[in-house]
């Protein structure tokens, strides 16, 4: 006979009107690369096939990126995989990182598993039916009518667009707690197969990890710190599907990058985010900090540079690509954890630009 499921509870205790950021989690899978070791591993398996690889050496040394994680070690990317192979190391990677990611930002929330209501599950980089908050219900300690919301194909606006989801999810639902979990596994997608410059440039700059966020209630106090959530906005650029994405064979995903797009950020990025500040009844001169998804040294660059922001102003940015690589969606909210950790306050914005083209943005306002 079925049991039947446990009942939903929700903190209905100091509710206030803002939706707030309670905790937020990290995870990195074990293996480490040193960038010079992946050149290194890149040379030896794509020089002897590819002509051009020498003239795009460079690239890994100037990309800013000193290392990076994997779910795989390094010689594990000598051989030749298939679907079942990367499918296999997906599964295993990612719900490790899912599990580590949420009981991170679990413990800095301060709450458990079971008071969790809504999953939001974002990646990109594999697929798992059952998803991956199903695959990690058990060790979690999840309740069994939690409800779940597997969302893929955000790419590196996934960590953006899924808080916004998280956000809205529970705005809608006063008093239930969100918790939305970002993984990716962009080694993966490495090939030795496909005679294409973007998948030398992925190989620069790709790296894997996890970020969580839970989200909720505020107490209406304004406590020092308090992190309030506003509505997410998002800004579909027309006839630009080719800029970013993957193209699907029958050996894995290929990485589609275009060679536009810094030029894309450059002429594009800051209209776009005045829109969708309009939209939230903001203006650009209100955003202490912008908080952006650096996908690679051009693109950090591209956007100071558009944005008006002094040289070097997007440190945490870099800092982030330096230590982890391009995580794809995780990888923004390593950067605005890494910000608030530094004792930033005021208005935010909350940035990132992924496949469809499109930008994502969320305002976000952090209490004195």
């Amino acid at each position: 006979m079925l049991q039947q499921p446990a009942t939903r509870r929700r903190a209905m205790t100091g509710m206030g009107n803002t939706t707030v950021l309670k905790g937020i989690g990290t995870a990195l899978p074990a293996h480490e690369l040193a960038q010079s070791d992946v050149l290194v591993q890149a040379r030896a398996l794509l020089a002897p096939k590819y002509p051009f690889f020498e003239k795009l050496v460079p690239a890994f040394e100037n990309a800013g990126v000193d290392k990076r994680y994997s779910v795989m070690p390094l010689d594990w990317f000598a051989a030749d995989h298939g679907w079942a192979d990367r499918g296999a190391a997906y599964m295993t990677g990612a719900k490790a990182m899912f599990i580590a990611a949420a009981t991170d930002a679990l413990q800095a929330a301060g709450i458990s598993a079971d008071q969790v209501d809504t999953i939001v599950t974002v990646s990109s980089t594999g697929i798992a039916t059952p998803t991956l908050e199903a695959q990690a219900h058990a060790e979690m300690g999840f309740r069994r009518d939690v409800r779940r919301v597997p969302v893929f194909g955000l790419g590196c606006a996934g960590g953006v667009s899924g808080l916004s989801i998280a956000r809205r999810l529970a705005a809608a639902d006063p008093g239930s707690t969100v918790l939305m979990v970002a993984v990716e596994a962009c080694s993966l997608s490495f090939r030795s197969d496909r005679l294409q410059k973007a998948d030398v440039i992925a190989t620069v700059l790709f790296g894997d990890g996890a970020a969580a966020a839970v989200i909720g209630a505020g107490s209406g106090s304004g406590a020092a710190g308090e992190v309030t959530l506003h509505e997410g906005h998002e800004h579909l650029f027309p006839d630009t599907l080719p800029i970013m994405g993957w193209d699907v064979d029958e050996t894995g995903l290929g990485v589609i990058f275009d060679r536009s797009i810094p030029g894309f950020v450059t002429d594009e990025f800051r209209p776009a985010i005045a829109s969708m500040l309009q939209e939230a009844q903001l203006d650009l001169s209100q955003i202490d900090r912008f908080v952006c998804h650096p996908g690679g040294t051009k693109v950090v660059e591209a956007i100071e540079a558009t944005m008006d922001l002094p040289a070097g102003a997007l440190d945490a940015e870099r800092a982030t690509l330096r230590d982890y690589g391009n995580m794809s969606a995780p990888t923004a909210l390593f950067v605005l954890k890494r910000v608030l950790a530094a004792g930033q306050t005021g208005k935010l914005a909350l940035c990132a630009l992924g496949p469809g083209f499109t930008a994502a943005m969320m305002p976000l306002t952090v209490a004195p």
